[in-house]
């Protein structure tokens, strides 16, 4: 029997599969050089392989507690306490997932019910229009505005309705770089308490901030109560493939939270949230080090962007530079990416993936620099090749 549409779940047609996943199947096709996906071509720091490895030998392969490690819990806990002073309490207040994108769809499907309404400001990470979508909900989209991707809080606040469960933060935001200031976010979680409207708050890119100050909306007046915080250790650390990620949340939204996540994964790798733990232990020098790294990368590729035509905005945090290209010839974002893929071989991912309507992004491509300086310098020359290669089609 031949399997049509009609056996096709209808939640599944409004959306595709990753487009930064796509980017990086063409670039290893066409063997260009990858500056889609988000995932460093450096290793990981020493005392994390070596704890991973440790833990593995000592036998720590079976399933650890479903919602998370103890010892990784507890450092979570220390951890949030000396950042930023949060009381987390490590039994009641903490899930472990497979990686922050897990964990964005196990909290909106704990706290959302069909036909409520998620807010999501756009340009967005690509998961959170289908994680809305996937929970019956309708998202809502307000819109970051650029030059500066601010938004327009009379908008923000018409966006609420009665139907408003959840807002989406993604705070240093993919794929702009904005880093909220206090104020945007005071704006938000006044909206919040006066809505009675949960946040839910990506912050996998704490640590990666060059201006201003990462601050958790969770430690804003009241909204402890109401946030759900997610965040993880892929980027920090530099181990995307090992997929742990984390959220805190109140205990009766954690409660909801942690029946969702056992029936979706049961539970993250048991040895890797061991290593996890030892990372989180590593002391305030780490993570300088790693945004004062992440700046020069930054730096770096951001000239050569510019030698090469494009027009690209300087991030105050996370690792990507979304950049202006309506200027370079294209009227269509995905042509042009898969052409800079076949053509000048550096990947990047076209901008209409990050909105609710292609149209949106057809003027822009973001590219990530978690990548080593002789990868970046390679593909400067490369995109520094643009404008020649254009002017001859």
């Amino acid at each position: 029997m031949r399997v049509g549409r009609r056996f096709v779940a209808e939640r599944t047609l409004g959306f595709t599969e990753s487009v930064i996943r796509e980017m990086t199947r063409l670039a290893s096709l066409h063997g260009a050089i990858n500056l889609a996906q988000g995932y460093p071509d450096f290793a990981a720091p020493d005392e994390i392989k070596e704890a991973a490895v440790a833990a593995i030998r000592a036998d720590l392969n079976q399933y650890a507690i479903t919602w998370g490690a103890r010892e990784l819990r507890e450092a979570l806990s220390d951890a949030y306490r000396d950042r930023y002073a949060m009381a987390v309490d490590p039994e009641t207040m903490v899930t472990v997932t497979c990686g922050a994108t897990e964990a964005m769809i196990a909290s909106l499907l704990a706290i959302v019910d069909p036909e409520d309404e998620v807010i999501v400001f756009e340009p967005f990470y690509e998961n959170y229009g289908p994680d809305a979508t996937l929970c019956g909900a309708r998202p809502v989209f307000v819109p970051l505005r650029p030059p500066d991707f601010t938004f327009d809080r009379d908008q923000l606040a018409a966006a609420f309705s009665p139907r408003t469960k959840a807002i989406v933060v993604n705070t240093p935001n993919n794929p702009t770089g904005r880093v909220f200031t206090p104020d945007e976010l005071e704006a938000i979680a006044a909206l919040c308490r006066r809505h009675d409207v949960i946040a839910v708050t990506d912050e996998i890119y704490e640590h990666i901030v060059y201006q201003g100050r990462h601050v958790p909306i969770a430690t804003l007046t009241d909204m402890a109560e109401r946030t759900i915080t997610i965040s993880g250790f892929s980027k920090t650390f530099s181990v995307t493939g090992w997929r742990v990620g984390t959220i805190v949340a109140p205990p009766e939204l954690t409660g909801a939270i942690r029946k969702v996540h056992d029936f979706l994964t049961v539970g993250a790798p048991a040895p890797l949230q061991q290593a996890c733990a030892v990372g989180l232990r590593l002391g305030p020098d780490y993570y300088t080090r790693l945004a004062a790294e992440y700046r020069m990368r930054r730096d770096r590729l951001y000239r050569g962007l510019e030698a090469g035509g494009f027009r690209p905005r300087l991030p105050e945090g996370a690792y990507y530079l979304l950049c202006d290209v309506s200027h370079l010839g294209f009227d269509d974002d995905v042509v042009f990416a898969r052409w800079l893929v076949e053509r000048v071989g550096v990947a990047g991912v076209p901008g209409s993936a990050f909105f609710s309507r292609p149209e949106l992004g057809r003027g822009l491509i973001r590219f990530t620099f978690c990548k080593q300086p002789e990868t970046l310098d390679a593909a400067a020359a490369r995109l520094a090749e643009v404008p020649r290669i254009a002017h001859q089609m």
